[in-house]
């Protein structure tokens, strides 16, 4: 391709952008219901079934950043790169064990977020504070790093730097997804997913028959990975190094037990329609690990392809070195779509938490329905511009080491929320001290490593730093438990039964 403005692409592009803006429209018609209650505009009045809600988590999970970001690191680093594969596997059966108990007790209560579920649970505002306010804190730069995902996109379509055209576009591009996911709210992207997951199934397709078959087979590809990295040496190769397993292993473990728990994922989840739709996905959605992998391997593909690129940029370059200009308008096309229906889908679950559990008990406690969704309605507007600030104004590796600390933060609401599905026994304030604990010794240790994910244990080698900070949130929770119990202190009120959490 030559230099400059790639017209074709563009046009390719466009037409697919607008298509989802109609639909984006269109879906506050479908399904059609009171969009001025928060459960039908934050949950889509829990109706989905399977098919809706596979497309829906599929598509809040596996954003533009993982399909642009992940091949980059495995171009980086080889083997390394690969610990998403085992996480996203690790997840599943979490997901069928935890989630269903969730949906139960939320339906029957009319909870909407994890935030409410805690409050109901242990009896306790300030509990239930924390893990909103981990929540939308974990959700902005993630909601800012989809935004990079489509910044990349634009760059490669000939718009020069994000401080050039490419920042109209990026602009232009968040006011559609505002206003649509204002109008319509969940039912935006969980419509907009069966687009953007088709046609992100076609690009991995033909990227994995097409572009090794031009590059003289996947035996060519990775024997020149292989001998790249043997150049490059360090840490880099197509298998993992000793002192690389233990931080492969803890990170894939640690992203398992914390993705299940980001407003976005648990927004998806409560919107389906029972919990035998929940458990029926859990046994689908690996089909999205199969994509994953495939993805993945472009990074392999970059190096034999001598891509020139650097960090994000490598799928774009190798996407344009490899295809036909109308098609890598659809590939773009494919990852701009991967990153406005996550970000739709992570807005409205923080705009969830900030409205019940912030706005509502501390600000305006006597809101009527259409109170509460207008001020959901305003948040989802005000977090996504929260996230094109992260973007254009701040320096990208603040969005992204502030995504890094996301899942450490997160992990430390897993004792009072996945705990709490099964058990009581833990107090409410020995759960508040033990995450304040988590979140402090997570940041610090993280600040440490120069905003790492992993802190080197002795005797183990690298280990996940939110894993480290989650076991000591744990010890001091048990400690103070027991004490507290020894001491015979009163428990505060739960309002839920067993038989809350079980199927009807």
């Amino acid at each position: 391709m030559s230099g400059g403005i790639h017209w074709t692409a563009w046009s390719v592009f466009g037409f697919f952008f607008v298509l989802v803006t109609v639909l984006g429209f269109v879906a506050s018609r479908w399904k059609r219901a009171n969009l001025d209650h928060l459960h039908e505009w934050g949950l889509g009045g829990r109706r989905f079934g399977t098919v809706i809600t596979w497309f829906l988590i599929g598509g809040d999970m596996y954003t533009a950043y993982t399909v642009v970001a992940l091949p980059a690191l495995v171009f980086a680093v080889g083997a390394y790169g690969f610990f998403a594969m085992p996480f996203t596997i690790i997840s599943y059966p979490i997901f069928f064990l935890v989630t269903p108990r969730l949906w139960n007790v939320c339906r029957r209560h009319d909870y909407v977020t994890t935030a409410d579920f805690v409050h109901g649970r242990y009896g306790n505002h300030w509990l239930a504070l924390a893990v909103a306010i981990t929540g939308v804190l974990a959700t902005m730069p993630y909601i800012a790093l989809q935004l990079v995902g489509m910044q990349v996109v634009f760059e490669a379509m000939g718009f020069g730097g994000v401080r050039e055209g490419a920042e109209i576009a990026l602009i232009v591009a968040f006011l559609v997804l505002a206003v649509y996911t204002y109008a319509s709210g969940l039912r935006a992207p969980a419509l907009i997913a069966f687009v953007k997951d088709a046609m992100l199934y076609i690009f991995a397709i033909a990227a994995i028959v097409i572009i090794p078959a031009q590059l003289g087979g996947y035996s060519a590809v990775f024997a020149a990975a292989g001998h790249a990295f043997a150049a490059k040496g360090g840490s880099t190769g197509l298998l993992l190094h000793d002192d690389q397993i233990m931080a492969y292993a803890s990170l894939a473990l640690g992203s398992a037990l914390a993705i299940n728990l980001y407003p976005h994922c648990v927004t998806g989840a409560l919107a389906a329609s029972s919990a035998n739709t929940i458990r029926r996905n859990a046994m689908l959605l690996p089909a999205y690990s199969v994509a994953l992998g495939l993805i993945a391997l472009m990074g392999y593909m970059a190096i034999a392809a001598h891509v020139d690129a650097k960090g994000n940029a490598v799928v774009p370059a190798l996407i344009l070195k490899s295809f036909p200009e109308w098609f890598s308008g659809f590939c773009f096309a494919a990852i701009a779509l991967g990153a406005l229906v996550p970000a739709a889908i992570m807005s409205i679950g923080a705009a969830n938490l900030v409205t019940r559990n912030i706005w509502r008990p501390y600000i305006n406690r006597n809101m009527t329905a259409k109170q509460e969704s207008n001020v959901a309605k305003a948040t989802s507007l005000a977090v996504k511009f929260g996230a094109l600030v992260f973007v254009v104004f701040l320096p990208l590796e603040f969005a992204i080491n502030l995504q890094l600390l996301g899942g450490i933060w997160m992990l430390q609401a897993f004792p009072a929320i996945v705990l709490g599905l099964w058990t009581r026994w833990f107090r409410a304030k020995a759960l508040l001290v033990g995450w304040a604990l988590g979140m402090t010794l997570g940041t610090a240790l993280s600040w440490i490593q120069g905003v790492k994910p992993t802190y080197p244990i002795p005797g183990l080698g690298m280990v996940y730093i939110g894993l480290i900070a989650l076991a000591a949130n744990f010890a001091v929770a048990v400690l103070i438990t027991l004490v507290a119990d020894r001491r015979g202190l009163s428990r505060s009120a739960d309002v839920t039964v067993p038989a809350d959490y079980e199927d009807p």
